[in-house]
């Protein structure tokens, strides 16, 4: 399960940008044609954070869907796997959209002294 690793990479980057801060919310961008599980990252978030200024942080993740770019016609084809075909015939598309993996958000706790 590679998505373990990928969780503490996570959870690496969001504590180092929270800088010793409590992580309330962490808000991630999957795309569907990026191998990667959205529910395996939530249930090894739980296990990764324990201990980190993640623990207890809620976990949100977006699923972007996948598109490609006709090479011929230049349309956008919706995808669902990571080929496909225009609607003019052509199989020649290029992927922009759907392999994302994004730390879109961190929300930290505020103490007021």
């Amino acid at each position: 399960m590679h998505e373990l690793g990928i969780t503490q990479n996570i959870v690496a980057i969001v504590a180092e940008h929270a800088q010793g801060a409590k992580v309330k919310r962490v808000l991630l961008e999957i795309g569907k044609l990026s191998a990667i599980m959205p529910d395996a990252i939530s249930f090894c978030f739980d296990v990764v954070s324990q201990g980190t200024v993640l623990e207890g942080a809620k976990l949100e993740i977006q699923e972007i869907p996948g598109l490609g770019k006709c090479r011929e016609c230049g349309a956008e084809v919706p995808l669902d796997v990571p080929f496909g075909i225009c609607n003019c015939g052509s199989m020649q598309l290029d992927l922009i959209a759907g392999e994302e993996l994004k730390i879109k958000e961190i929300e930290i706790e505020e103490i007021c002294v």
